[in-house]
């Protein structure tokens, strides 16, 4: 994995914490003894992108357990890589609109690289100093409440079931909006399990409610139309 300079980035090959939030030192929560920097820090080479430790079908938590890819976890990290890819992409729709909240978009990623950071430490088999490092709080649950809050005072009263549309940043957003749905479901069980926290479900949680709430405010500034639900004849 390699980390993008500029912004935040997340690839959840390795996941990596970060902090605070959107560091430049990168330090991996997944694989052993790995490192990853934007240019050689002067100790060596970079490293290759490519391990070759997950060839076998298995790969690493944070907490050093060997775990076959299609275990909870891993399919948890996975959809919130995807998760941040299309809050990423919906990002630079919103860009080229001259959008004024895209920077909300980039926090969101980084704080999605906290998310993994989490799911990637199993209580049941981290020590302290994991728990410590990858702890989840609520403050970016209460961020997300007033984002909403605000945006939702400037928007007229849904009166119908609308569709995903109103543009490409609109719909853009409304597909991030499912994907964080699923993110939702694949981390419930995990939470339930007691290996992550739970600020992490409720994270999730009210960021689709944001998702959803921004793509309306995006069609709203763009002058688009939304679609609403009509039965068909």
């Amino acid at each position: 994995m390699a980390a993008a300079a500029g912004r935040c980035v997340q690839q959840l090959r390795g996941v990596v914490v970060l902090r605070p939030a959107c560091a430049w030192s990168l330090q991996p929560l997944c694989g052993a003894g790995r490192r990853y920097a934007t240019k050689s820090d002067g100790d060596g080479p970079v490293p290759k992108i490519y391990t070759k430790t997950g060839d076998k079908g298995f790969s690493s938590t944070f907490t050093g357990e060997r775990r076959p890819k299609e275990d909870h976890i891993f399919e948890a990290l996975g959809t919130t890589d995807e998760l941040s890819s299309a809050v990423g992409l919906a990002r630079e729709f919103c860009l080229e609109k001259g959008h004024s909240f895209t920077d909300q978009l980039d926090k969101i990623q980084c704080v999605l690289q906290d998310v993994g950071s989490n799911i990637a430490t199993p209580r049941s088999s981290a020590r302290d100093s994991h728990i410590k490092r990858t702890k989840f709080s609520s403050q970016p649950v209460l961020e997300l409440e007033s984002w909403i809050d605000s945006y939702t005072a400037e928007l007229p009263p849904l009166t119908n079931f609308i569709l995903p549309s109103g543009g490409k940043s609109s719909a853009a957003l409304h597909v991030a909006r499912a994907v964080c749905r699923r993110a939702e479901r694949c981390v419930a069980p995990i939470i339930r399990s007691g290996e992550a926290d739970p600020d992490v479900g409720k994270y999730l949680n009210r960021l689709s409610d944001y998702l959803f709430t921004l793509a309306r405010y995006a069609a709203l500034k763009e002058g688009n139309k939304e679609s609403i639900y009509r039965r068909p004849e």
